[in-house]
């Protein structure tokens, strides 16, 4: 499968990641390849971040269409979510 965008990843990105257990990294992985073919999900309460879920967890981009890019800058649980919207917003 092809993806129709590149993904890039914020700073802090890794250290969200690193955090997670091996099987749950390996489901992001895939979670992130759909939505590098098709990103536009669900607003961020009205922000221009987007959230996607896979069960408990959440990941947090936002999309350059004109550059074709998607920039992840969260993956955490439902509650680690909170705190980091608390803080970036």
């Amino acid at each position: 499968m092809i993806n129709t965008y590149e993904a890039e990843y914020d700073q802090e990105w890794s250290e969200y990641f690193q955090s997670l257990d091996e099987s749950i990294k390996l489901r992001i992985a895939k979670k992130i390849g759909k939505i590098l073919n098709y990103p536009n999900k669900r607003h961020l309460r009205k922000s221009l971040f987007f959230v996607d879920e896979l069960g408990q967890y959440r990941i947090i981009y936002m999309v350059f269409e004109e550059s074709k890019r998607v920039r992840f800058f969260f993956v955490g649980t439902h509650k680690e979510y909170e705190k980091w919207y608390k803080q970036a917003f």
